[in-house]
């Protein structure tokens, strides 16, 4: 959900996947497999800097699609009492651990 809570503040805004990575806290190996299936569902496109910046390689851009940003928007709202009701529970002693990870 941390994806398209990003995703959905700039929606029309190509945004790279570092800055995704850093905005979310996912590691590259949790992310990059996120986006990949928005964008084989329709749900973001995702395209190739048209410049390269000196002193490195091009990046990925990606951004939602009109159908992209309609599901996120609906998925959040879904979600957020879930999160606002666990962010009020006392932890249990596996999410005490699961929080440590």
């Amino acid at each position: 959900m941390e994806v398209l809570a990003v995703l959905c503040a700039q929606p029309s805004a190509w945004q790279h996947g570092y800055a995704i990575a850093r905005d979310t806290g996912l590691k590259s190996g949790t992310l990059y497999p996120i986006l990949v299936r928005l964008a084989d569902r329709g749900l973001m496109e995702a395209c190739w800097q048209d410049e390269q910046p000196a002193g490195r390689p091009r990046r990925h851009l990606y951004r939602l699609t009109a159908e992209g940003l309609a599901s996120a928007t609906v998925a959040l709202a879904d979600v957020t009492p879930t999160v606002r009701a666990q962010a009020r529970a006392p932890l249990s002693p596996r999410r005490r651990l699961s929080t440590l990870d």
